[in-house]
């Protein structure tokens, strides 16, 4: 899985900062979706390589919440190191929506690792629990 995280990286569109993510979602099947950010010159329209790669999966067939785990890598288009890049908040709050409580591995180019679960990166997650009953 790691490789297709780095392979998705390198597909990622990002003219405007130079930054380049790769995301890869397992299924609980063991199927694999990757993402790579793609960025437009209106950044409020820009997506994550996170998003896309679990939107990639839910337009495949995948229900929401059978997720096992995430990976993810992000660095600067030229590295050959960085430090390890976490979802960012919108990226967090779609994915403790669609997956649930799933470890998330923050992947370097030099082969450093990190996992840590989605409500470590997520704490006191807002979500559908929260919202008024549909027959209220």
């Amino acid at each position: 899985m790691k490789d297709a995280v780095y392979a998705a990286r390198l597909n990622a569109y990002a003219p405007h900062s130079n930054f380049l993510v790769g995301a890869a979602i397992e299924c609980l099947d063991g199927r694999v979706f990757t993402g790579c950010n793609v960025e437009n010159s209106s950044y409020g329209l820009t997506v994550c390589a996170e998003r896309v790669a679990v939107f990639a999966a839910i337009a495949a067939g995948v229900m929401p919440r059978t997720f096992s785990r995430l990976m993810v890598c992000g660095a600067p288009r030229s590295a050959t190191a960085a430090a390890l890049t976490p979802p960012c908040g919108a990226c967090r709050q779609v994915l403790w929506d669609l997956c649930g409580d799933i470890p998330v591995t923050l992947l370097g180019l030099d082969g450093a690792s990190e996992t840590l679960q989605l409500a470590d990166l997520l704490p006191r997650a807002f979500d559908a629990t929260l919202l008024p009953s549909a027959d209220r």
